[in-house]
C-alpha cells in the first residue's frame, strides 16, 4: 500500500520515550532532519479528557512532521484525546501497546493491551471515527508467555480491520513480571526475522520495526529487507547527529538541513533565547543536545559543561560557546 503524505515520513522515526522525548528535544532533532517523523512522549487519555492537562499537546510548529502517542483503553476517551491531538495540529494520532512500565500497567494501557486485542481494535475504529489524520498503533510481537507466532498475527489482523493506518512493531517480547521497564528495553532477545514476515504477510498494511536498531546502516537494510520504515530510540537521543545527520539525505533522498554540528548548534540559539526570556530554564533544553559530539574529540567536555552549568541561575545561550571553546582545550577526549 503506497503511503500518504502524512506517514510517508515514518520510512525513519525517532521513537516516543518518556521523560526524554519532549517539545525541546523534538525542536533539537528536527534541526538535524527535517524528514524524519518525531514523535512525543505518551501522553494518557485520561489527562488530556479528564484532567484538562492541554498543556500536554504543546509544540512548536517547526516540529513537523510530528507524531502525538497516546496512552489509554477507553474507546471514547481515546477518540476525544486524538480530536484534541489533531484539533491541537498533530500529523498522526499513535496508540501505545508496547510500554511495559507498572505504572502502564494500573492504568490498563500499554503493553498489557496485547492480551485484549479486541480491546485495541475498539479504541483504534473509535478514535479513526474521530479524526482525519492517520491513527496507528505501537506494540511488542507480545507479552508475558504468549506465542508471539500465533498472537502477533492474530493482533495484527484484528488491528488493520478496525482501520489502523501504520503499524510499529517492537521486535520484542515484553514481560510485565520480573522485568522493569528498563530490562524490558534489552533482555528478551530481538526477532526481526517475526516483523520481518508480518510485514509482507500483511503487505497492504505498512510497518515499521522497532527495537535495538543502532546505526542508520541497520536501518537502511531493514528497509532494503521489506520493512516500511524503521523507527530508532536510544540511539537517535544519545547519538542524534550520527543518526540524524545523514537521514534526509539516505532515506528519503532530500538535501540535508546543516552540515556540521557547530551549524545545529547555531539554528538552535534563537530558541532557546526565546525559552529563556519566556521564563524557561537553559538545561530544560540543553540536556536533549548533550550526545551531539558523541564519538568526537571534546565530547566528554562539552557534555560536562552543559551537565554542570546549564542549570545554574542566570546560564544563558553565551554557555554554548563557552562549552564549544573548552572543547578546543588541549586536555578534551573523546567520550
Amino acid at each position: 500500500m503506497p503511503l500518504n503524505a502524512a506517514t510517508e515520513a515514518a520510512r525513519l522515526s525517532c521513537a516516543p520515550m518518556m521523560d526524554w522525548t519532549d517539545r525541546h528535544c523534538r525542536y533539537f532533532h528536527r534541526q538535524i532532519s527535517r524528514q524524519a517523523l518525531l514523535y512525543t512522549e505518551m501522553v494518557t487519555a485520561p489527562a488530556l479528557v479528564r484532567g484538562g492537562a492541554v498543556h500536554l499537546l504543546d509544540h512548536n510548529a517547526a516540529e513537523h512532521p510530528v507524531a502525538l502517542q497516546l496512552g489509554g483503553s477507553d474507546p471514547q476517551e481515546l477518540a476525544e484525546a486524538a480530536r484534541m491531538g489533531a484539533a491541537a495540529g498533530y500529523d498522526e494520532i499513535n496508540m501505545n501497546v508496547g510500554c511495559p512500565s507498572d505504572r502502564v500497567q494500573s492504568g490498563t494501557f500499554g503493553a498489557v493491551l496485547m492480551k485484549t486485542p479486541d480491546l485495541v481494535a475498539d479504541c483504534v475504529r473509535a478514535m479513526k471515527a474521530a479524526v482525519a489524520v492517520p491513527v496507528t498503533v505501537k506494540c511488542r510481537i507480545g507479552v508475558d508467555d504468549q506465542n508471539p507466532e500465533h498472537v502477533l498475527p492474530d493482533f495484527i489482523s484484528r488491528v488493520q480491520d478496525a482501520g489502523c493506518d501504520y503499524l510499529i512493531i517492537h521486535a520484542r517480547m515484553a514481560w510485565l513480571q520480573g522485568l522493569s521497564p528498563k530490562e524490558n528495553r534489552d533482555i528478551p532477545p530481538l526477532d526481526y526475522d517475526l516483523v520481518l514476515r508480518m510485514s509482507e504477510r500483511f503487505g497492504d498494511l505498512p510497518m515499521s520495526i522497532n527495537g535495538g536498531v543502532e546505526t542508520l546502516d541497520d536501518a537502511v537494510d531493514l528497509i532494503a529487507r521489506g520493512m516500511t520504515g524503521v523507527m530508532i530510540g536510544r540511539a537517535a537521543y544519545h547519538r542524534p547527529w550520527d543518526i540524524l545527520s545523514d537521514v534526509d539525505a539516505r532515506i528519503f533522498d532530500m538535501p540535508p538541513p546543516v552540515r556540521t554540528r557547530v551549524a545545529v548548534i547555531d539554528e538552535m540559539r534563537p530558541y532557546i533565547a526565546a525559552h529563556l526570556e519566556d521564563g524557561g530554564k537553559l538545561h530544560q533544553i540543553t540536556r536533549h543536545m548533550l550526545g551531539l559530539f558523541s564519538g568526537q574529540p571534546g565530547a566528554r567536555t562539552w557534555r560536562r559543561v552543559l551537565s554542570e552549568q546549564a542549570n545554574r541561575p542566570g546560564a544563558d545561550v553565551s554557555l554554548l560557546d563557552e562549552a564549544l571553546e573548552r572543547m578546543q582545550q588541549p586536555d578534551t577526549v573523546t567520550g
